[in-house]
């Protein structure tokens, strides 16, 4: 029983490694993302702010990773980050590569239009980056979470059977002991009828010799 918990807490611990090591590129990427908006105009226009969020959000969402795998909690909360990220992430993705020259316009960056247009392209390479890493951040964390509780549930039904095999010893105590209490029973009344008996047959025997 405990070589098979051991088992299973080796299998998950691989994962949830790798799924901090990917938390932790994606928090390296997500900072990063915030570079290329905040280099093409200060403060940003509103599209700027929308391209923050989605890095804020990312951000996020790597940081809550990391609490979850510590704590193994707030799982619902980072799985609807990341996918709030990762719809952000494909907008973001789909404004910069596929309608750059709209989106250059209503960034409004004061920069020369090669370096604005650098800058737009990187903030699009590291969001394409964010998004595959989020996607395999997802993916692994819903299978460590699916792990765990596996685990649980095999752990919880160890417990059980454990609680069932103690409850029958101890039912089978007490009907041993039970038992043994009846046998005494009976000996101690055997012994008191034999003593009454000879008793009773001195005292017949008495009165009669008399």
């Amino acid at each position: 029983m405990a070589s098979s918990t051991k088992l299973r807490r080796s299998s998950c611990s691989f994962p949830i490694v790798l799924v901090s090591f990917l938390n932790f590129i994606l928090f390296i990427l997500s900072s990063a993302s915030l570079a290329p908006i905040i280099l093409l105009k200060t403060p940003p226009t509103c599209l700027g702010w929308a391209f923050l969020t989605v890095s804020c959000i990312s951000l996020l969402s790597s940081f809550i990773g990391f609490y979850s795998q510590l704590t193994h909690f707030c799982f619902m909360t980072h799985v609807s980050l990341l996918l709030t990220s990762l719809i952000g992430q494909i907008l973001a993705i789909v404004a910069l590569f596929r309608k750059e020259k709209s989106s250059l316009s209503m960034l409004k960056s004061p920069r020369d239009p090669r370096e604005a247009k650098l800058l737009v392209r990187m903030e699009c390479g590291v969001l394409m980056a964010m998004f595959v890493m989020q996607v395999g951040v997802l993916i692994l964390t819903c299978a460590v979470h699916s792990s765990l509780m596996r685990e649980y549930e095999g752990l919880e039904a160890d417990k059980e059977a454990v609680e069932r095999k103690r409850s029958m010893r101890i039912a089978k105590v007490q009907e041993e002991s039970m038992a043994n209490a009846a046998k005494l029973g009976e000996i101690k009344s055997k012994k008191l009828d034999e003593r009454v008996k000879s008793k009773y047959g001195q005292w017949v025997k008495t009165d009669f010799e008399g």
